[in-house]
């Protein structure tokens, strides 16, 4: 579904992205993991049109996705980003139908805003709160539901459980697999790297700007050097 080959991508003098190359295939969770500062978050910034890469290739469904955000989440990409990025002056709703913006096709929105609320029944019960006053658990549930709302079929989530407290994030993986149920394909960049091993397919290992290590996010767990830098000492069973 998502191809990237030899990408390079530079803030300033500083090379973020060494020419990494990666595939997502459809129905997969595929995680990237990686220290503050590895580059995760640019590339899925890079993935979404944010930033312009310097040099690479980047493919959704063996199309060239060019460098337009708009035209990006119209081939069916969306991004939840890092810190959520609510419009906090707006309610739920609203925020929820903006991630519709771009569609024409009411009567499925109406379907899909009806999916969203049942995954994420806080938010039906909050609709008509302002974002802003939202605690960081339900704000986080927000931004998914606008991602989802865009009705992509590839879903970029940049830290989802950052901040929160540990049943949340629990509830947030939980809702991650829901999400895979509903036959959507999600890339996930995450600090917690044992519980995104756990749910995902695939992994990478992202060290200053460059793939390191790929495979069966099992396999993965179980590497020495992985379970140290990441993980502690204990397996992922």
């Amino acid at each position: 579904m998502l191809n990237v080959k030899n990408l390079h991508v530079s803030y300033g003098g500083i090379k973020a992205l060494k020419g990494v190359s990666m595939d997502v295939n459809q129905g997969e969770i595929v995680t990237i993991i990686g220290a503050n500062g590895a580059g995760k978050s640019t590339l899925l910034n890079t993935i979404t049109g944010f930033l312009k890469p310097v040099s690479g290739e980047i493919a959704f469904k063996d199309h060239p996705i060019g460098r337009n955000p708009a035209k990006i989440v119209k081939m069916g990409i969306c991004h939840v980003p890092e810190g959520r990025l609510v419009f906090a002056n707006l309610t739920v709703a609203d925020n929820l139908m903006l991630g519709a913006y771009l569609r024409n096709d009411r009567k499925q929105v109406a379907t899909d805003l009806e999916r969203v609320y049942d995954l994420f029944p806080r938010l039906q019960e909050r609709m008509k709160q302002i974002a802003g006053t939202l605690s960081g658990g339900e704000q986080q549930m927000l931004a998914m539901g606008r991602a989802l709302m865009t009705n992509g079929d590839l879903v970029l989530m940049d830290e989802p459980s950052l901040g929160l407290a540990p049943l949340l994030v629990k509830t947030v993986f939980d809702i991650i697999m829901e999400i895979k149920g509903m036959g959507k394909t999600i890339l996930l960049v995450e600090q917690n790297a044992r519980k995104a091993l756990e749910v995902a397919d695939r992994a990478y290992v992202l060290e200053q700007g460059r793939i390191v290590k790929s495979g069966p996010a099992h396999d993965i767990a179980q590497d020495p050097s992985v379970r140290a830098a990441y993980l502690g000492t204990k397996s992922v069973s």
